[in-house]
């Protein structure tokens, strides 16, 4: 008879192993807090595609637009057409002008007015619980032209639901947001069709 002691432990079955993993995974699932910045294209792009992303995996996703709203992109119809199909939610909207006065210049009351709306409609969205995801797209570039108070954006996202993801995007990404999020990507230029006096292609930049 072989010794006892030379026997060794049961490997689990592929269920088994599987379900230990998916525990191991639910145990360590959170929201994070990304930030895209940077000088280089890609910002707004790369968080719609993790936008989508969420949206196929069955996640609840907003996403808002601080500044964008004179142009009509292309993404808007496709979140529209995503949004019709049963089982999927992905709400996006224009909540600015899409342009801004910058360089020195006194930001225009209305432009304020806006923001701030767009701020108190993000605010309670990443407070309702009603969300998975939510993109505040160009929500830097406000915090920058002092548009919006950093300090103030920083509160509601310390106090946002457990399992919240939020992207934030826009250039010079404000130190108190970089410090507190989980994840920052900067985007750096190599160079740019715009540099060859290629203008912009839809499908590509709209």
């Amino acid at each position: 008879m072989p010794d006892s002691s030379d026997a060794q432990p049961s490997k689990p079955s592929p269920s088994a192993q599987d379900s230990v993993q998916d525990s191991a995974q639910d145990d360590s699932r959170r929201g994070l807090l990304l930030i895209n910045t940077g000088p280089g294209k890609g910002k707004t792009t790369a968080a719609l595609g993790t936008a989508f992303r969420a949206a196929g995996n069955g996640m609840r996703v907003l996403v808002l637009q601080f500044l964008k709203g004179s142009w009509h992109y292309g993404e808007l119809d496709a979140a529209e057409a995503l949004n019709a199909v049963d089982g999927f939610t992905f709400v996006m909207r224009q909540m600015g002008r899409g342009f801004v006065k910058i360089g020195g210049a006194e930001a225009d009351p209305e432009d304020l007015r806006l923001v701030e709306a767009a701020w108190d409609e993000a605010a309670a969205a990443i407070l309702s619980g009603d969300w998975d995801l939510i993109v505040l797209d160009e929500i830097n570039y406000a915090i920058g032209y002092k548009m919006l108070d950093p300090e103030k954006v920083a509160d509601v996202l310390r106090r946002r639901p457990e399992m919240l993801h939020v992207i934030l995007t826009g250039r010079n990404a404000h130190p108190t947001l970089v410090e507190l999020a989980d994840t920052v990507t900067e985007m750096r230029e190599v160079k740019h069709a715009y540099q060859k006096g290629i203008l912009a292609q839809r499908g590509i930049e709209f």
